[in-house]
């Protein structure tokens, strides 16, 4: 593989697409979202289940700094998850991390309080993680969930990650040290069933 070809997903991340699906639009983060995310940083649940250390909330004018700079990034791809019903803004979900000479990622992807339990994230995460494959050609997404977040265990095995393995202790939480399970799905699993493992064969 030549230089140039390569550099050419690398390149790919400088688009911000808008990916349509049923229930959700994902869409590039934008300033003017900071507001509607303000209630994902101030929860504390959403702290203890993304592991987030820290005093309390960023300041607003930070994540303003930070989301108005995302157009510009070259590097990974934040958008903005929109509910189709309501039009509010609900979370976000991320490919960052990016490993040109491994063409893999990370993902990550959270939801502002009372947002969960509508399918909305399974929904938004088979959007992006498919677009990194069929367009960003990467081979390989992964991300690291904690053991006290079976939830978001059960909508990433829906969509067709697999656990590869354990980072023992890797969390210290409020006293206790909590696992953290490691998961990836490759191109050529995403490709046999689209984000939908249990209709694989059934076609």
């Amino acid at each position: 593989m030549t230089d140039h070809e390569r550099d050419v997903p690398f390149r790919r991340f400088r688009f911000k697409p808008t990916l349509d699906g049923e229930l959700v639009v994902l869409r590039p983060v934008t300033v003017d979202d900071v507001s509607a995310l303000m209630p994902m940083f101030r929860d504390a649940e959403v702290a203890r289940l993304t592991g987030s250390h820290g005093e309390g909330a960023p300041d607003e004018a930070q994540l303003r700094a930070w989301y108005g700079s995302r157009a510009g990034q070259d590097d990974r791809l934040d958008l903005a998850v929109v509910e189709r019903a309501t039009g509010d803004v609900v979370g976000e979900a991320v490919l960052n991390e990016w490993d040109p000479g491994n063409e893999s990622c990370s993902f990550r992807i959270s939801f502002v309080p009372g947002a969960h339990g509508r399918g909305l994230g399974t929904e938004a995460t088979r959007l992006i993680v498919g677009y990194g494959f069929e367009k960003l050609a990467l081979h390989r997404i992964s991300l690291e969930v904690y053991a006290f977040n079976p939830r978001a265990r059960r909508v990433y095995e829906k969509v067709g990650f697999v656990p590869e393995g354990v980072l023992r202790g890797a969390l210290l939480w409020e006293g206790e040290r909590v696992d953290a399970a490691v998961m990836s799905i490759l191109a050529p699993e995403w490709l046999e069933h689209f984000g939908r493992p249990e209709s694989a064969g059934r076609r």
